[in-house]
């Protein structure tokens, strides 16, 4: 039986003190594989100052609209300060030559085809043919009103000039 013994299988402890630690894995990058992800990366950066710079620029050339916003919120109803704001904001706008030498009904059809929609020749807007010439500066809500969406919705169109 001695050797009985001798021969029997280990026991689960003895096997267990056999074992040996396994040697830990490398550590996983968090970089990816492929330069593709790099390469998104870098267009969205591009798109995002690209779209950041248009912005910037669209922001810079509708100063003279803010400015122009707060100056109508300042001339309140009156229709004279309103017509110098309208004015000095279609010179910002388009070159002196198409604008300078406006006046009277050329002046309220230029604001119509520009973005009055009808208000200012048939509408409204005709009190600013008169408004710089009377002492009361003629006061109306309704032309400031109009004014204010003109000053936002007016467009250059480049063929027009």
């Amino acid at each position: 039986m001695n050797e009985e013994t001798a021969t029997a299988p280990p026991s689960l402890v003895d096997l267990l003190d056999q074992l040996v630690e396994p040697q830990p894995p490398a550590p996983v990058s968090m970089m990816p594989e492929t330069a593709g992800w790099a390469v998104l990366a870098a267009l969205v950066l591009v798109a995002a100052a690209f779209g950041a710079w248009r912005w910037w620029r669209h922001w810079r050339a509708d100063a003279y609209r803010r400015a122009a916003l707060a100056e109508l919120a300042a001339a309140g109803d009156d229709a004279a300060r309103i017509a110098t704001v309208l004015r000095r904001t279609a010179l910002a706008a388009w070159p002196r030559e198409r604008v300078a030498a406006l006046s009277g009904e050329a002046w309220l059809a230029f604001l119509d085809e520009t973005g009055g929609d009808g208000g200012f020749g048939g509408g409204p807007g005709r009190a600013l043919i008169a408004a710089p010439y009377r002492g009361d500066g003629g006061a109306s809500p309704e032309v400031a009103a109009l004014a204010a969406r003109w000053v936002r919705r007016h467009r250059v169109r480049e063929a027009a000039a």
